[in-house]
């Protein structure tokens, strides 16, 4: 069997084990510890080894730079474009989809098929990369999900500018991933990367962060609730990221001609990433904060979060898939704007119908109310 073809195989493995384990365990007292577990202690040592491994050599600064310019182009394509094609009111939902689309998680569905198709250089390129969504997906967004919470908050309670402050700044000592990037920050400004902690020090870090994918893909299982009804609506989402990103790649070889089809092939790919698990992490920090404020309504949509992350894996695996098999026929602009086109067009359809038959209902006869 293919080995990115094995690799996806055993990811859906693991959320379909979380799925038969949602009868076994009480919903909140798993979900509960499970969650715990990802947030502070897997998560945490995941980034922690990720940002002290990070090397950039100024002459491939360019490209976590597009990984960033990326990031920032769908999120604003969120923001102003997608209310013309999806009909979204504002709301936790739609601040749950801002902080999930224009998040990419590459490891879990993108660097093992680059590994499969293309080679480690391009892997190393990958990585490198993905140095610039790190940025967005971990400081960024939290920065956006503590804005929009404190925004609501003050709407919703008078305190004092000082009491903010320190409430603030006790929300950011008191989680762990906080803590971990400001310790990796501190490392790598003065010349440390993990080698400097004693071997049994890394050794108990890096089996931490090994947890974290299959928590992560568990928690995922057991979390998700999809009614076949909303399953449409889900895949309209990712099929409006997954042509947005196709536009926006377009571009992006329009500005850049000239590009190895290695090249082409991963600036492709690399954008149809999954979304990433951390800005759920952000929001999870938000909702716990929320809790401990009992009048305050939720920022976020956690459920509707977990429905997004566990449809987005196999969705960007078919895709990335896709774009691997045809190969040539895909690595250039034109052919990206079309099928970022089709895409899109095909998210407006199923509306359109609904419309439509809402004013054929209108017209019938029998629809109009009889008279006594």
């Amino acid at each position: 069997m293919n080995a990115a073809l094995q690799q996806t195989f055993e990811l859906l493995l693991i959320i379909g084990i979380g799925v038969l384990l949602q009868k076994k365990l009480p919903k909140k007292e798993s979900l509960g510890g499970v969650k715990t577990l990802i947030l502070s202690v897997a998560l945490p040592a995941t980034i922690f080894i990720a940002l002290l491994k990070i090397k950039l050599d100024q002459s491939l600064l360019f490209l976590p730079l597009m990984a960033l310019v990326f990031n920032f182009s769908l999120f604003f394509a969120m923001r102003y474009l997608m209310k013309f094609f999806l009909p979204i009111k504002k709301g936790s939902k739609k601040r749950t989809i801002m902080m999930l689309l224009p998040s990419l998680a590459p490891g879990l569905s993108c660097f093992p098929f680059i590994m499969a198709y293309l080679n480690e250089d391009a892997l190393a390129l990958a990585a490198l990369a993905d140095v610039g969504n790190k940025v967005f997906v971990l400081i960024l967004l939290y920065i956006l999900a503590m804005y929009w919470y404190r925004k609501r908050a003050e709407d919703q309670t008078e305190t004092s500018n000082s009491s903010k402050l320190k409430r603030l700044l006790l929300s950011l000592l008191n989680e762990p991933i906080n803590m971990v990037i400001v310790v990796a920050l501190v490392m790598l400004a003065l010349g440390w990367n993990l080698g400097t902690f004693p071997e049994f020090l890394q050794n108990t870090i890096g089996k931490l962060s090994v947890m974290m994918m299959p928590l992560v893909l568990l928690f995922i299982g057991m979390a998700v609730r999809i009614k076949w009804s909303d399953l449409g609506a889900m895949l309209q989402l990712l099929g409006w990221r997954s042509g947005m990103t196709f536009l926006i790649t377009g571009f992006f070889l329009l500005l850049l001609p000239g590009l190895g089809k290695s090249m082409t092939l991963l600036l492709l790919v690399f954008p149809q990433s999954s979304c990433s698990f951390w800005p759920f992490a952000h929001m999870s920090a938000v909702s716990a904060l929320e809790h401990k404020n009992a009048g305050t309504k939720p920022t976020f949509d956690l459920d509707y979060a977990i429905n997004i992350l566990a449809c987005s894996l196999p969705f960007s695996t078919v895709v990335i898939i896709g774009i691997f098999y045809f190969g040539d026929t895909v690595t250039n602009a034109t052919t990206c704007f079309v099928m970022g086109g089709i895409m899109l067009i095909l998210t407006i359809v199923p509306n359109a119908f609904k419309v439509k038959s809402k004013r054929t209902l209108r017209d019938f006869p029998w629809s109009v109310k009889r008279k006594a």
